[in-house]
């Protein structure tokens, strides 16, 4: 495994438990087994970091929630949960715990779920035949909703957003 990659699974982790300002560079380069410096040559600063994590969680995840079905997606929520834990959006507790103002964690939270938005387009549009901007924005806040409600209730969670999402595709089936 190469530094970058050690210190950005390392990274991801003890953010995740940790949460980000509570994760000090020292912890993480004692973590990672990497001085500071190396630190800083991979990644410039803490926010570049966090930025870079968020980045690579994005991937990952996108990969994974390749779905064509409001089924499929929550399904691929399910999973996430059982890859990555159940503990809310990490790119919502970056930014929320950054204070929203660092451009990089910004416009890493928001290429995130610009592309969430785009997927579930694109379910829509197979679910129902047309593009309809208002079930769209209603199965992406059933997803966010699951996914941080999932940190009390599990995956039934997700079982209740399908489900949700289904009713109102039907609805808007018939509209």
């Amino acid at each position: 495994m190469d530094i970058r990659t050690r210190l950005l699974e390392t990274a991801e982790q003890l953010f995740e438990r940790h949460g980000f300002a509570a994760t000090g560079m020292d912890r993480l380069t004692s973590a990672a087994g990497i001085s500071s410096r190396t630190l800083y040559k991979h990644v410039g600063n803490k926010n570049g970091l966090i930025a870079a994590v968020l980045n690579e969680r994005d991937r990952r995840f996108h990969r994974l929630v390749e779905a064509n079905s409001i089924d499929a997606l929550f399904a691929a929520l399910e999973a996430w949960f059982g890859q990555a834990g159940a503990r809310g959006c990490l790119f919502l507790r970056a930014w929320g715990e950054t204070g929203g103002g660092v451009p990089e964690i910004a416009e890493a939270m928001e290429r995130h779920k610009q592309r969430l938005r785009e997927r579930i387009d694109a379910i829509v549009l197979a679910e129902i035949g047309r593009h309809d901007d208002d079930l769209v924005e209603a199965i992406q806040l059933l997803f966010e909703g699951a996914t941080h409600a999932a940190t009390y209730r599990g995956e039934a969670a997700a079982d209740a957003a399908r489900r949700a999402a289904h009713r109102l595709a039907g609805l808007a089936r018939i509209a």
